[in-house]
């Protein structure tokens, strides 16, 4: 008996070992069957069947409906197409990705193109640029820029860079074709649509028509208005320079000197004090005090 302990250890292993398999194996056949069994809770949703730029006016052909999951869908979806035929997107949306309402123009927006992206008691208007007016072209729609004018010395009375746009919303970027003199074909010229104030407009129409324009582009989180005095020759030629900051040194030292020195005190005038000083047994002087102007009279002992 004892030689054959070792092969009945062995065995019951084994055993053991098969019947713990059996088990695990329709546990795990119970669990999908449970998860197979839950229904989802889905809706159908109204998605791009195409990639849609903002400006579009929707159509039946260009939309469908996906089920999403219930529990994953923020408010603002829509589960029919036909709900949705004549709004205008006012930013894009890329093909199966649901469209909300915060995507779409007013309903009594029914015109596509810039004027559904125009805020109320704002306008559009375009510039013409180069790649370096245009950053190289990297400005597009939802950027926000800065435009800074340059006038010669014919337009002004000296040469002259300053900043008279801050912080305005770029509503599209694209091109034109354009004849420049007697060129045969017409060349492409950059169009960058800006969304502003009348005030600014007229600001900007007057840059444009008078000097030379350039626009900076802005981080999305920097959002305050920077005053500038704008720069000149004289004060461009002085960067990097000790002479600057020599003379502002200087103004520094005059102001603290000047406001160092404590004020006269203040004398009522007309006011007379006499101050007896003998310089002989018979005279007596009399200082006068007017203001800040001060006499001497002398008088004799009769």
């Amino acid at each position: 008996m004892g030689k054959y302990k070792s092969y009945i250890m062995f065995g019951i292993a084994i055993l053991l070992a098969f019947v713990a398999t059996v088990l695990i194996i329709n546990w795990i056949k119970m669990k999908a069957q449970v998860k197979e069994a839950a229904p989802l809770n889905t809706q159908e949703v109204v998605v791009a069947k195409v990639d849609l730029s903002w400006g579009t006016v929707l159509i039946k052909e260009m939309m469908e409906t996906k089920p999403f999951l219930k529990s994953s869908l923020p408010g603002g979806y829509f589960s029919d197409t036909s709900s949705l035929v004549g709004r205008v997107l006012i930013s894009s949306v890329k093909a199966n990705e649901p469209i909300f309402e915060s995507r779409l123009a007013p309903k009594t927006v029914k015109a596509g193109g810039v004027a559904a992206m125009i805020n109320p008691k704002k306008r559009a208007i375009a510039v013409k640029v180069d790649k370096v007016v245009g950053v190289s072209g990297f400005i597009h729609p939802g950027n926000r820029v800065d435009v800074l004018v340059t006038l010669a010395s014919g337009k002004a009375s000296t040469p002259i860079t300053k900043t008279v746009l801050e912080n305005i919303l770029v509503l599209a970027a694209g091109s034109e074709m354009e004849r420049k003199g007697k060129e045969e074909k017409p060349s492409t010229v950059d169009v960058i649509t800006l969304e502003v104030t009348l005030e600014e407009a007229e600001k900007l129409a007057l840059a444009v028509t008078e000097g030379r324009i350039i626009l900076v582009l802005r981080n999305f989180n920097d959002t305050e208005d920077v005053l500038t005095k704008g720069m000149t020759i004289p004060t461009l030629l002085a960067s990097y320079s000790n002479y600057g900051a020599g003379q502002e040194a200087k103004k520094a030292v005059t102001r603290k000197v000047v406001m160092s020195q404590k004020p006269a005190p203040k004398v009522e005038k007309n006011v007379e004090i006499q101050k007896p000083t003998s310089l002989k047994p018979s005279i007596f002087i009399v200082e006068l005090i007017k203001g800040t102007k001060v006499n001497e009279l002398k008088f004799e002992k009769e």
